[in-house]
């Protein structure tokens, strides 16, 4: 018996490696971030700014503009993602390299730890201060915001990072390994970066955002599920109505809508960019977001990320009973 069990165990290893090295993944972004200044994504994202900054450029025709966005996300995304997946593969401890990865890809969910110090600014009153912590966090203007719209733009925060977080870092390793993983969460931050609700990225940002929209689909539509399931039949009721922005999906509204309902809230709203006011969808599910609104929230996605690590645990947990113990 013995064995015939171990036996068993040395063929699923790579299974359970890989259970374990996403769940401690997952709990490590969450108990251990790095601070965002030696974030490689975030100095990903510092070398998408400049390089738009130089190639998009307001007097192009659209054309021009779209095929300067697409020539730019393969030049940022190709040769670093080509590297990083080469040396995966020569590496001697595979398992050390695919951490490193998902760990990377996982640490904008500490954004929780910054939602509590803008929170505790807020309570202060100090708007300005809030404010200065929001900022590196958002592609919009946030000079301007009020203590609505700062609360607004934390729990908008707080509940879209999960879907390219948790959410896909969790589905990607289990379809495609570490360097899936990788490559969505490389794309999903040029988007953040070059956001198409600003203006000036409106046709220089269109070929990542639609392949975004391909790629991101699953991972929305299932931390949707995780959020609404928390708020009932009436939020469940929201993943049937799909938001639209003139006639483009967004996954982050329809996140927001569930969100919103769960905490019965209102979000979304106008938001600023470069000074340039743009209107969008506001979800009004409920009263303006008060002062407990925030830690609403935080509670609300950490009971969602329980729900994805217990899925994490439990998944290799039925796999080794299934084979120990067949239902036949």
């Amino acid at each position: 018996m013995v064995p015939e069990f171990a036996q068993q165990l040395l063929h699923d290893s790579s299974l359970y490696q890989g259970a374990i090295t996403l769940f401690v993944s997952l709990l490590l972004s969450k108990i251990a971030p790095l601070p965002r200044t030696i974030q490689p994504l975030a100095w990903f994202n510092l070398l998408g700014r400049e390089l738009a900054k130089k190639v998009n450029r307001r007097g192009r025709s659209h054309t021009q503009q779209t095929i300067a966005g697409t020539l730019s996300t393969l030049l940022l995304v190709i040769p670093f993602w080509a590297i990083i997946t080469f040396l995966l593969q020569l590496a001697d401890f595979p398992w050390l390299f695919e951490f490193i990865i998902l760990y990377v890809c996982l640490n904008d969910e500490n954004f929780n730890l910054i939602a509590k110090e803008i929170n505790h600014a807020i309570k202060h009153e100090d708007k300005v201060l809030a404010r200065e912590i929001l900022a590196p966090w958002l592609s919009r203007d946030t000079k301007e915001l009020t203590i609505i719209g700062l609360r607004k733009a934390t729990i908008e925060k707080l509940v879209t990072t999960p879907v390219y977080g948790t959410a896909a870092c969790v589905l990607f390793f289990i379809l495609g390994g570490a360097p899936l993983v990788l490559a969505a969460r490389m794309l999903k931050q040029l988007e953040l970066c070059w956001l198409p609700f600003n203006p000036h990225f409106r046709y220089f940002s269109l070929p990542v955002y639609l392949l975004n929209t391909l790629i991101f689909a699953l991972p929305s539509w299932l931390w949707n599920i995780t959020l609404a399931v928390q708020g009932g039949p009436k939020s469940l009721l929201t993943l049937m109505r799909p938001i639209t922005l003139n006639g483009c999906i967004y996954h982050e509204l329809n996140t927001y809508a569930v969100a919103a309902s769960v905490l019965n809230i209102e979000l979304g709203g106008p938001m600023k960019f470069n000074g340039i006011k743009v209107i969008t969808n506001k979800l009004i599910y409920g009263q303006l977001p008060g002062e407990h609104a925030i830690n609403d929230a935080i509670r609300l996605i950490r009971m969602s990320h329980s729900i994805w690590v217990g899925f994490v645990i439990l998944i290799p947990l039925i796999w080794a009973g299934l084979r120990n113990f067949p239902l036949n």
